[in-house]
């Protein structure tokens, strides 16, 4: 069955993350992904564990599916010539090396689209191709540290906390897709491609939402409220008798619901916490009232409960527990490959469920070079 990307083929000259998570999403849509490396290897990541299995690093396997792989020197003639050769027949061409590097390898976008005028080139840097910060190396904890995430997550005690997944890599990738998808359709029109700059620290600066809209609407610098809300209340984590759940109270009818299922009508009927902005602005009266009720119960009693009352919750799951989850195995978010040097894989599934054309896993995570005979031979140069 055809992906809905089917007949778009994409050059990935990136590495790492944020580059390789938006190339697998692409090929999981359908497109043909042609991975590029360096020979023997340049992706940091086939390195990066333990866990490996079979020498295969899982953080690469994560990330590289749905691909095929050729290794290249691309401070060579002869591989620079080769790319060039690639994008005569290719529809998008990601990099996320740093600012410069492309021009110094004779792959500007100037020059890639005199040969293609169709081409849409993705760079993915750290901080930009422009601006004062262009040539700084950027990762995904220092963007986290930089753009005011880290000084938001965690509380008081703990300090500033980073997201436990490079998040600004995956949030980068998502973008890269929606600007690659987005260039794709005008091209329709226009027939024309075109270059995408896209940056960690701006993704990331984006990500702030709510938070970067409170501060830039009442100049006041946001506290770290650990698992709290800044705009909302209750909601946040709880203990319970036997271990921490998460309450989400979204309006006043929800958090009516709750004080009657507690017993306490009262606590809506009190005037310190029936809005929410009452509620935001009381909140250290509100939570110790909520929290000593919550320990008397279970989380499995509560869950029910709240879903009984069309009340927002969940339990704090560990990744062995969500691994489990019927829910998740119900929609094939967990899916076992074969990969012929690791073995069988298994593999966290795409969250795209299109009813038409719908993902698949065409082609394990490959080895370094695994395609470099049959791409350039089917490309008519030598290999």
């Amino acid at each position: 069955m055809a992906g809905a990307l089917e007949g778009i083929k994409i050059l990935d000259l990136s590495r790492v993350l944020a580059g390789p998570y938006c190339t697998m999403i692409l090929g999981d849509l359908g497109a043909e992904v042609t991975k590029v490396e360096a020979p023997g290897g340049s992706d940091e990541t086939r390195k990066w564990g333990p866990p490996f299995q079979n020498g295969v690093s899982a953080y690469y396997l994560s990330a590289n599916r749905n691909k095929k792989s050729i290794t290249l020197d691309l401070k060579s003639d002869e591989g620079q010539q080769a790319i060039l050769d690639l994008v005569r027949d290719s529809d998008v061409i990601v990099n996320n090396f740093k600012t410069g590097t492309m021009q110094r390898l004779g792959l500007d976008y100037e020059t890639l689209a005199a040969i293609n005028p169709g081409i849409i080139a993705c760079s993915i840097t750290g901080f930009g191709e422009t601006g004062p910060y262009q040539n700084r190396a950027g990762y995904d904890f220092i963007i986290q540290a930089m753009s005011g995430l880290m000084s938001i997550t965690g509380d008081q005690e703990s300090g500033p906390q980073k997201v436990g997944v490079a998040i600004t890599d995956i949030l980068t990738g998502l973008y890269a897709c929606i600007g690659i998808e987005g260039a794709l359709i005008e091209r329709m029109n226009s027939g024309k491609g075109q270059k995408l700059d896209l940056s960690l620290y701006d993704t990331a600066v984006s990500a702030l939402v709510n938070i970067g809209s409170n501060y830039l609407m009442a100049g006041k610098i946001p506290e770290a409220l650990g698992n709290q809300h800044a705009n909302i209340v209750p909601y946040q984590t709880f203990a319970t008798m036997d271990g921490q759940m998460v309450i989400a109270v979204g309006n006043d009818q929800q958090f009516e619901r709750l004080c009657t299922l507690m017993n306490k009508p009262e606590y809506a009927a009190d005037a310190r916490f029936q809005t929410n902005p009452d509620r935001v602005s009381n909140r250290a009266a509100l939570i110790p009232l909520l929290q000593a009720i919550f320990q008397t119960r279970s989380t499995a009693y509560w869950q029910e409960a709240c879903e009984a009352n069309n009340i927002p919750c969940g339990p704090i799951q560990t990744v062995d527990e969500v691994a489990s989850d019927p829910q998740l195995n119900a929609r094939e978010m967990f899916v076992t490959e074969h990969h012929p040097t690791a073995g069988d894989i298994r593999m966290v599934g795409s969250p795209l469920k299109l009813s038409r054309t719908p993902v698949q896993i065409r082609y394990h995570p490959p080895d370094a070079g695994e395609h470099t005979s049959e791409i350039l031979k089917r490309s008519g140069f030598p290999e």
